[in-house]
């Protein structure tokens, strides 16, 4: 397994940039940025490059909403700038939403749709569009991980909220550079059930995403139950990345050796303290 970190969630006191050479002293080489569009990742790309590390993966705060056909000239072109700062600044992976997601007073919330359409129709525009993006993805390396997006934090409805709906999408889209992330603070949100879906979703998901619930923050922080969760992953022979999606409760290191206890092959799933 290899862990990823999370320039958006620690080491916070830091510059973003700065924060880089704090992860390389925990062995941490694969960086997730949010937003990329505001982030620098001119600066972000020539520091890894220093340190030999990799931007593993961002997102396009601007990418309209594919459940909206009154977006479809909005997603198709905002794919399209995504995927050459990709090629440019040598990023490995871009999430995908099905909703347009803005701060609003601080708080998250899903644009309004252009025009009222049914749930159905809002899928069929989703999966068209994102036929038509992959024509685009699969021109170049990267690779397209799915997310379902909690309704419990973000208002206003999402289309696809939860990692069922999640995982028929890239089901139905079947292309290779076509994944899923399995993020268990938005399962836990949504649906629970984390570890029936880690089965039944099996094969589809490159990434698992540890954050803990209700805060967000490093596994044993909250409600979920990480050492089950942990055990499963290895029964099952997942060998991908451990993405550490959380705000560091107390230091960046107590929290990095909290998940390694955890997840480390050696002792999988080792009860924390």
């Amino acid at each position: 397994m290899i862990y990823t970190g999370y320039l958006d969630f620690w080491f916070t006191d830091l510059p973003i940039v700065h924060r880089i050479e704090k992860f390389i002293e925990l062995g941490i080489t694969r960086y997730d940025v949010w937003c990329w569009r505001m982030a620098p990742m001119a600066e972000i790309a020539a520091e890894c490059k220093q340190f030999g590390a990799r931007i593993n993966s961002t997102f396009d705060e601007a990418m309209g909403s594919l459940a909206d056909p009154g977006d479809n000239e909005i997603t198709l072109r905002s794919w399209s700038e995504s995927l050459e700062m990709a090629q440019q600044f040598g990023v490995d992976h871009l999430f995908i939403f099905s909703n347009q997601v803005d701060i609003i007073n601080g708080k998250e919330w899903t644009r309004r749709l252009s025009r009222n359409i049914t749930e159905a129709e809002q899928y069929a525009n989703l999966l068209d569009q994102t036929e038509k993006i992959m024509r685009l993805v699969e021109q170049t390396e990267v690779e397209v991980w799915v997310e379902g997006l909690n309704e419990y934090h973000i208002q206003g409805g999402v289309l696809v909220h939860d990692h069922a709906l999640a995982a028929d999408w890239v089901r139905r889209v079947d292309h290779p550079q076509f994944r899923l992330a399995f993020d268990c603070y938005h399962q836990q949100r949504t649906a629970g059930n984390i570890i029936q879906g880690m089965v039944d979703y099996w094969g589809l998901y490159p990434t698992f995403h540890i954050g803990d619930c209700p805060t967000r923050q490093e596994p044993g922080t909250g409600e979920i139950n990480f050492v089950n969760i942990s055990k499963k992953l290895h029964e099952l022979g997942f060998d991908g990345l451990i993405g550490m999606e959380f705000t560091p409760s107390d230091t960046e290191e107590a929290a990095f050796a909290r998940v390694r206890k955890l997840f480390d092959p050696q002792h999988p799933g080792q009860e924390m303290e």
